[in-house]
């Protein structure tokens, strides 16, 4: 196994509802570290930078309204195949079709307000960490 970093969102959803501090424990208890950490708020400059290709699509404006509602965490995880842990312990992006004691079953309302947020691939997870962190911002 490799180790890696990836990146993560707690949603605007889950702040709001009290879910962060269930979901950082869920990340610890699961093995990875949490390497970066911010508590923002998005502005829809930031969403079209990071959603980049996503903007023009039919769900794009309700994604951007969604993200910009509340504060969000953003996060920098590390550990042992980083990206697949994460996106495991999410679950789908449907919290209707996620796997029971996934994070997205447990706080996910729908697909568009699912909780939480984790990079796909490993490339993905080199421009997501790096749009919303410095290399001072991480241990």
């Amino acid at each position: 196994m490799a180790l890696e970093r990836t990146f993560a969102i707690v949603k605007p959803d889950a702040v709001k509802a009290g879910h962060t501090g269930e979901i950082l424990s869920a990340i610890e208890q699961g093995g990875m570290k949490i390497v970066g950490l911010k508590l923002t708020r998005l502005t829809p400059a930031i969403c079209q930078g990071f959603y980049h290709e996503h903007v023009g699509k039919g769900f794009y404006q309700e994604l951007e309204n969604f993200m910009v509602e509340g504060p969000v965490v953003l996060m920098v995880l590390e550990g042992e195949n980083a990206i697949l842990r994460w996106r495991d312990l999410m679950g789908a992006t449907n919290p209707a079709n996620a796997a029971e004691g996934t994070l997205r079953k447990r706080f996910g309302a729908s697909i568009g307000r699912n909780a939480t947020h984790g990079s796909d691939k490993p490339e993905s997870a080199k421009f997501e960490v790096s749009y919303f962190f410095n290399a001072f911002e991480q241990m």
